[in-house]
């Protein structure tokens, strides 16, 4: 859905009034345009919710499915206390080179690991060094009940999971979608519908970027 311009009016209207311009948050859209990255990443409203969600959990470890050109990346990192780390996972090495510079432009590159590699054959080696805080995945769709199967392996109690681009332009809602991406939100959802140890729900979002949502759980047992 194309977004309406009083979507993109508040955006810009937001991002004036609570969220200061940054040089290295600016720089890394730059940089990632001028690589034809695609434009994809999240917002600057949403990069600073997930900043604020990862700060009020205290969050010490955060995860990473899906890194692009670095920009939630930076975000997340940010909110992380002395001693903090980041993992993120990215499967192409145009985008893992964008973010790798990104990422080091903004000072981050001591806090952030970045690791090239399809994440489904990446996320087990992670076991050891789990649990994790918060996870935030944001790559392939189809993939996405595996990645939230992950995510909550490598979780604890108190740990939040957030899923970006779960409402797609509405489509979420038709059952009888063929869409691999629709697809792989749907039996997330269901997933998360059935999985006694985590409370999870899903909002609808507009802007810039058009007509979207995200999908919050809070894992409320640990897991086993």
């Amino acid at each position: 859905m194309t977004p309406d311009s009083r979507w993109t009016a508040v955006d810009t209207y937001v991002n004036g009034v609570l969220i200061a311009d940054d040089d290295a948050l600016s720089a890394a859209v730059q940089a990632s345009e001028a690589a034809g990255l695609p434009a994809i990443s999240v917002t600057p409203q949403q990069g600073k919710l997930l900043h604020v969600m990862a700060r009020s959990i205290r969050s010490r470890a955060i995860l990473e499915i899906g890194t692009l050109g670095g920009y939630s990346t930076i975000w997340l990192a940010r909110a992380l206390p002395a001693g903090g780390r980041l993992i993120t996972l990215e499967a192409d090495a145009k985008h893992a080179e964008v973010a790798r510079a990104n990422i080091a432009h903004a000072g981050l590159g001591e806090i952030v690991e970045l690791r090239l590699g399809e994440a489904l054959t990446t996320l087990p080696a992670l076991a050891h060094g789990a649990p994790f805080d918060l996870t935030f995945i944001d790559a392939d769709k189809p993939s996405n009940p595996q990645y939230f199967n992950w995510a909550l392996k490598l979780s604890r109690r108190g740990s939040l999971i957030i899923v970006d681009n779960v409402i797609r332009d509405g489509e979420v809602a038709d059952e009888s979608s063929s869409d691999p991406n629709i697809l792989g939100v749907r039996r997330m959802f269901d997933l998360m519908a059935r999985e006694k140890r985590v409370s999870a729900t899903a909002i609808q979002t507009v802007g810039s970027k058009g007509y979207d949502g995200l999908a919050v759980a809070l894992v409320i047992a640990d897991p086993t």
